[in-house]
């Protein structure tokens, strides 16, 4: 099974039909030349779909008393409150109002939950292809006031496997399929060759020479009554900017006024093109990360944003910040965009219709990163959190401020002094100056309350 944080992050394999393969099997015995055949006991342990229906899903919404954390994944800040996803489960509430002492207020229940965004007192959040709306204006008491069904209903963009008659795949159960099958008995003696095939559901069947077979799958405080929009990490797919929502898969920028705050009417859709990842709004601009580059577009008319340049880079996911004329994009490898390069690499946007390479650096395996002033915030992964000093553009690696290594880095969110760090272990807050502070203030760990 795929574990990244994110099922958006696909891993591409090589692919032969079903048909081709059993040509092959065949063909295979036919060239043997013997006539003596065997009975031979087959094999074939799959992943089975389990799915579930979208009434089964869209019951399933509740609000509920705080629960541990134990995968989490987005993370999101609106003046005070502080929500964490939990991968596909639904949105962790935490009153933040002090980073040194966080308290869990409760946990929304939303199947299918992977991203959000805020505004006013409304909640923004999408449950596998719908979008949900929750009323936050007492955040010990989050009501779900709208629903848009099918939202998020392209098809082949989707980060999941849907099926319109048996509903939405879940999880997967292992089952066995034995059969008993005569073949040449020369053709019996040898070892495994293994072959993949694509099966209807999206998964791989995995075939051997013996005729086994695996299925792999694929990948205390109320909300102030204001009409501000919060804060995401890097990572973030929902972003707000004036009266609109817009969100993004794999191929397609969509768009949602929320002139309206608690009744979202869909928009236009954008076609970005493939490999699409993040989303970061910038003043009247919208920069997109793509595992083959950086797209830019104008959003003076936030209802129709306007391409106006991309710039490239090699194979590989890139969560995309920006500050001034800069933007600062992180490359890494070890994952389904199956990039083979870790660096931090930095853009002069200065011309926006031309960007252009001003500097790149090694790093270990970056994930998502944040930028305040002269502060440069780096999630290694495994390899923990930096903080470096980007007073000097041109020599970033030679002003490493701080370097912490015992935990797990993904995302992060810089805030007057406040960074919110989360990652596999959980929430990490740390009191940062840029001057060399970069003090640990609490934590929510996973699998603790």
């Amino acid at each position: 099974m795929n574990t990244e944080f994110h099922p958006h992050e696909v891993r591409d394999i090589a692919r032969i039909t079903f048909t081709s393969i059993v040509i092959l099997i065949v063909m295979g015995l036919l060239s043997t030349g013997c006539t003596d055949t065997c009975e031979v006991d087959r094999s074939y342990t799959y992943f089975k779909p389990v799915y579930t229906t979208t009434d089964e899903i869209r019951s399933a919404v509740a609000f509920g008393a705080p629960q541990s954390v134990n995968q989490p994944g987005k993370i999101y800040f609106k003046e005070g409150i502080l929500f964490i996803n939990e991968v596909g489960e639904g949105i962790h509430i935490i009153d933040n109002t002090n980073p040194s002492s966080p308290s869990q207020l409760s946990f929304v229940t939303i199947p299918g939950n992977f991203d959000m965004a805020a505004k006013g007192n409304y909640l923004y959040a999408d449950s596998y292809i719908d979008l949900l709306v929750f009323d936050i204006s007492n955040v010990n008491d989050v009501k779900m006031v709208k629903r848009v069904e099918g939202a998020f209903q392209e098809f082949s963009n989707l980060p999941f496997n849907f099926d319109s008659w048996q509903g939405v795949i879940t999880s997967y159960e292992e089952a066995t399929i034995e059969e008993v099958t005569e073949m040449d008995c020369a053709s019996n003696g040898g070892g495994d060759i293994f072959f993949y095939a694509e099966a209807a559901d999206a998964s791989f069947v995995k075939f051997n020479s013996s005729g086994g077979a695996t299925l792999m799958a694929n990948s205390t405080s109320n909300a102030p009554a204001t009409t501000a929009a919060g804060v995401g990490g890097s990572m973030a797919r929902f972003a707000i900017y004036e009266d609109f929502l817009y969100t993004i898969d794999a191929s397609s920028l969509y768009l949602f006024d929320i002139t309206q705050l608690g009744d979202p009417q869909a928009g236009a859709r954008v076609d970005i093109g493939w490999g699409i990842e993040t989303l970061f709004p910038y003043e009247d601009k919208l920069f997109i990360g793509a595992n083959n580059g950086m797209h830019i577009y104008d959003n003076v008319n936030p209802e129709a944003p306007e391409h106006l340049s991309t710039y490239q880079h090699i194979q590989s996911c890139d969560p995309v910040v920006v500050e001034g004329d800069y933007a600062y994009v992180t490359l890494r490898s070890g994952n389904a965009c199956q990039g083979f390069t870790n660096q931090l690499e930095i853009v002069d946007i200065s011309d926006l219709r031309n960007p252009k390479s001003f500097q790149t650096y090694p790093m270990q395996n970056p994930h998502g990163l944040g930028v305040d002033g002269k502060c440069l915030f780096i999630c290694e992964g495994e390899f923990g959190l930096k903080l470096f000093d980007k007073t000097d553009l041109t020599a970033i690696d030679d002003h490493l401020v701080a370097n912490y290594t015992n935990m797990h880095a993904f995302d992060v969110i810089p805030l007057n002094g406040v960074l919110m760090m989360i990652g596999a272990d959980g929430l990490y807050q740390y009191e940062y100056d840029c001057e060399g502070k970069l003090e640990l203030l609490s934590t929510i760990p996973v699998l603790a309350l």
